[in-house]
């Protein structure tokens, strides 16, 4: 990524439909200095808290305030190795808050946070909160879920459907502030293209809105109206918990710009160091000594010889296979890649996640016109028509920008029935160029 592109973005975070507190945090950290960039990258931070009465929102709020300043203050490491120290600082910093009050004992908050700078996207993670990429049409988990479902895959204890239909999903397996210390996954820093859209969420959001879903919005509306539909329609199929969003969108790349000369370290388990090099050439010398034998007739000695160096070779791959990155299959069907991303499916906008985006508009429409909530009806009325006549010209695009236009006049209604204006944390969205 260079400095000179343009970056928009948006964060949400909502109290949802059944919860009284918001127990979410984000952050956003965008360099106005070049100098200060090239150090730091843009930060961005979303934290779901866990506890009983405020222990979740203190702990989030603790993660989201104590990683910023530590972060920004290790000046003198690689950014990877900062964003983990100021993960670790974080987590000790809840660890200790948490010791001082009974109440507060074992509080803690999961933690994803997207670094974007002149390496790339660097991921920093604890927990189930997610990092999300679309790119061409396509949109990739890159983040491991820390939960009971995704760690059973991992160890191949069932399959993903099987575990995903029987398994709890909120059942967590890392987070930040129980425990004095915490195992922190760094991801990348992975190459960032023009148009690419990033997007950083809780479980609240995924709980409710799937994979194709998400990337269909993220690809069809900015950041802002993403992540305000997101939220809406989360809210719209129940909003069983807290729902925060952040949307990163990347700019082209201006005329003239020119990259910085900097190193892009490989991503890890994946360095070719020399020592592997070496390894691999001797144990390859030592097959073409055996066949060279075996073609002298000195069949005892080159038989030998290449059968221990094909051994050699199958233990390598055995243990690269063992330390690269796991694979976890998608709920979904969609083909899973290798290495990185973790889930991967499709953004494309198609009739059938039309129809599923709609399903629950009717009896919401219904509610809202016997209850008599305050929206615009017309507004209401005029998007669903353009929506409609979109559809009828299979141009399905245009139809979800209009329905999305309709459910957020018409949750417009929900929230001023409910009176929840006052339990919804700032909303910060804003289009910056780079200085």
């Amino acid at each position: 990524m260079l400095w000179e592109q343009q970056i928009e973005f948006a964060s949400l975070s909502d109290v949802g439909m059944r919860r009284k507190n918001n127990q979410d945090s984000f952050a956003t950290i965008v360099e106005s200095e070049r100098e200060n960039w090239l150090r730091n990258g843009h930060l961005f931070i979303v934290a779901d808290g866990m506890g009983g009465h405020a222990v979740g929102d203190l702990a989030s709020k603790i993660a989201v305030d104590t990683m910023p300043l530590t972060y920004r203050k290790q000046r003198d490491l690689p950014m990877a190795d900062a964003l983990k120290q100021a993960m670790e600082a974080s987590n000790a910093a809840i660890y200790e808050r948490g010791k001082l009050n009974r109440e507060f004992e074992r509080m803690g908050t999961t933690c994803s946070a997207l670094v974007l700078g002149p390496l790339g996207a660097l991921i920093g993670h604890v927990g189930d909160s997610r990092v999300y990429r679309l790119r061409n049409g396509q949109v990739d988990q890159l983040t491991f879920d820390h939960s009971l479902q995704w760690e059973l895959i991992r160890r191949g204890q069932g399959s993903a459907e099987e575990i995903f239909l029987h398994q709890p999903r909120h059942v967590i397996t890392r987070s930040m502030g129980p425990e004095p210390t915490v195992a922190i996954d760094i991801e990348g820093p992975y190459p960032v293209f023009p148009g690419d859209v990033y997007l950083i969420c809780s479980d609240g959001l995924t709980g409710h809105v799937s994979d194709e879903e998400l990337g269909a919005v993220l690809q069809e509306l900015p950041p802002a109206e993403a992540v305000r539909f997101l939220v809406n329609l989360a809210n719209l199929r129940g909003g069983t918990d807290n729902i925060t969003v952040t949307a990163v969108r990347v700019g082209k790349i201006p005329e003239g710009a020119v990259a910085e000369e900097l190193p892009i370290p490989l991503p890890s388990g994946s360095e070719l160091t020399p020592l592997a090099l070496g390894i691999a050439w001797g144990v390859a010398a030592f097959f073409c000594l055996g066949a060279t034998l075996i073609l002298m007739q000195r069949y005892l000695g080159g038989v030998v010889i290449a059968g221990l160096s094909v051994l050699a070779a199958a233990i390598l791959i055995m243990k690269w296979m063992r330390d690269r990155p796991p694979r976890v299959p998608s709920s979904t069907g969609h083909s899973t890649v290798l290495w990185r991303p973790y889930r991967t499916a499709s953004a494309k906008v198609t009739h059938k996640l039309l129809h599923n985006l709609l399903a629950p508009q009717a009896n919401l429409l219904q509610a809202a016109e016997e209850e008599g909530w305050d929206f615009d009806r017309a507004e209401f009325a005029r998007a669903c028509e353009q929506a409609e006549a979109s559809v009828a010209q299979k141009n399905y695009r245009s139809a979800l920008r209009e329905y999305s236009r309709a459910i957020n006049v018409l949750m417009s209604g929900v929230s001023k029935a409910k009176r929840r204006g006052g339990l919804q944390k700032d909303a910060k969205s804003s289009r910056l160029p780079p200085g």
